[in-house]
């Protein structure tokens, strides 16, 4: 199966920070924009920050993780979510869910970590130890 591209558009109350995050921390390349939005190549996927006023946070409990939703990310290698966790780490970024493993043992062990953005969108970035088992059920 190939993947296709996905589109998400969220909300930013700052596109300049925006910029800066996902551009310049984040090392997403930046695409067409206007004065109201910016689109950037997540990790060969299409995000778009819009101008709007912020939404709010709810949390569900997820292997004993207050899990920030709404959230959006990406499911990296193991190597490279280890490698942008100490970026951040480095940065400075305050992690909402310091990286950690869970689920481990079971079919969907993984790595994840959970941080805001500068407008408050939560993300999500995970690395599956046993990638075929991304979609796996117990």
């Amino acid at each position: 199966m190939t993947l296709q591209p996905f589109h998400l558009a969220f909300p930013v109350d700052d596109l300049a920070a925006a910029r800066r995050f996902y551009g310049d921390l984040m090392g997403c390349p930046e695409g067409r924009s206007s004065d109201s939005w910016v689109d950037f190549d997540f990790f060969g996927h299409q995000i778009v920050a819009h101008l709007a006023p912020p939404g709010s946070i709810h949390r569900n409990p997820v292997d004993g993780d207050q899990v920030p939703v709404p959230h959006f990310g990406i499911v990296l290698d193991w190597n490279s979510f280890h490698a942008l966790a100490e970026r951040l780490g480095d940065a400075g970024v305050h992690f909402e869910i310091a990286p950690h493993i869970r689920f481990a043992g079971e079919v969907g062990e993984q790595a994840t970590m959970f941080f805001f953005d500068p407008s408050g969108n939560a993300l999500e970035f995970k690395a599956m130890r046993a990638p075929q088992n991304l979609f796996a059920k117990d």
